[in-house]
């Protein structure tokens, strides 16, 4: 059988060892330490903040943002629709309910006009939300400057989920540093990876001191072990924060890598888009800069002489090649199906017609081969 080519694997480098392996030389395997420390201040040079909380995924990030702004049962949040579950599963850990607002065109990402019938409707009903998520998408910013200035105007404050978007930025401010929170993941999959880990930055260092508590089990300042609130276990362990260290450093490699990616498929899919084909891809606007963590084609049957992006998804299986649909959205999730929602049709849209490609930084000429290879024949049958 073929070697897996994965859509996005982890690709160590160098450095990474030389850290793990001085925690380990300086017994340093406990939770927090001096890699935790060091990770933390990268982080908020990467994002432009003032201070990040190093912590266990991104999940607990947002769950953390939620609680720090006080939501609890019988409030609700907006969230964007297309995304991956784990922007919305906190809200609600919390016993509140989330509200979905569908995409626009440009971006892929929420769309600012539905947030804000959203919210003039929120505000006409008497009770606004306690938070807004936007999310970039698959590396591409959101409309954060529109996001940001509806969001200051109703005066709801901002979870920014830069999960997929770290080095990623608008006019050169990095994503993850424009709202009030911002919420970064290092999973295996992503673009540099602790293993599994995540990251909560702000501007409001009172916000993240307090984060960090919550995250270390609400110990309080005593000899003995005290707790006047509920906390959680959520912080980066040391050895990982080691893992995490040596990734930042070659940030910009991979990112370049992806981008590359990019281009190639780009330059690839021409010769037959110039033959009748119409594949099209998540596009940058002017000003925008995304990590493309993953490269996205959109294939709509109707343009592409019938062929789905089932059709290449299942082709693909075949020949042990990871491909994945774009996220479902979240209104069609049969776990939030009684959510409210505004749509305009536009994620449902991406999802039916959306394929991730395989888009690691460490794909190999021999990988790109395959691919090509696979799609020549795929392309050839549907003349």
């Amino acid at each position: 059988m073929k070697s897996k080519i994965w859509l996005s694997s982890p690709h160590i480098g160098k450095n990474e060892l030389n850290y793990v392996n001085e925690a380990f030389e300086t017994n340093w395997i406990a939770p927090l330490g001096p890699h935790v420390n060091a990770f933390e201040e990268g982080l908020q040079q990467q994002t432009q903040t003032k201070l990040a909380a190093a912590l266990s995924s991104g999940t607990s990030a947002i769950h953390l943002a939620l609680i720090l702004l006080g939501v609890k049962s019988d409030d609700f949040v907006i969230c964007q629709s297309i995304t991956f579950s784990a922007s919305a599963n906190p809200i609600t850990y919390q016993g509140a309910s989330p509200v979905f607002i569908d995409s626009e065109l440009d971006t892929w990402n929420m769309d600012p006009m539905l947030l804000r019938t959203a919210l003039k409707e929120a505000q006409e009903n008497g009770k606004m939300p306690k938070a807004i998520i936007p999310v970039h998408l698959y590396g591409m910013p959101a409309k954060m400057y529109e996001i940001m200035t509806i969001a200051k105007e109703f005066g709801v404050p901002v979870i920014e989920d830069a999960a997929e978007a770290l080095g990623s930025n608008i006019n050169e401010k990095p994503c993850g540093g424009f709202g009030d929170f911002g919420v970064l993941s290092f999973n295996g999959n992503k673009i540099i990876t602790t293993s599994g880990g995540g990251a909560l930055v702000s501007n409001d260092g009172e916000m993240i001191k307090k984060a960090r508590y919550l995250a270390t089990q609400a110990r309080d300042p005593a000899p003995h072990y005290q707790h006047s609130q509920i906390g959680y276990n959520y912080r980066l362990s040391n050895v990982l924060a080691g893992i995490g260290r040596g990734q930042l450093e070659v940030l910009g490699d991979r990112i370049n890598s992806r981008r590359n990616n990019h281009k190639r498929y780009m330059e690839y899919f021409s010769k037959y888009n110039q033959a009748g084909f119409n594949i099209q891809f998540q596009e940058e606007p002017n000003g925008y800069y995304s990590n493309r963590w993953l490269t996205c084609i959109l294939v709509d049957p109707s343009l592409n002489k019938g062929l789905t992006r089932e059709d290449i998804r299942l082709i693909m299986e075949t020949e042990n090649i990871e491909t994945r649909p774009l996220w479902k959205p979240m209104h069609q999730q049969p776990v939030f199906t009684s959510s409210k929602n505004y749509l305009n049709g536009v994620s449902d849209k991406l999802f039916e017609n959306g394929l991730c490609l395989p888009s690691g930084s460490n794909l190999t000429e021999d990988e790109f081969d395959r691919i090509f290879n696979c799609f020549d024949n795929i392309f050839s049958s549907h003349k």
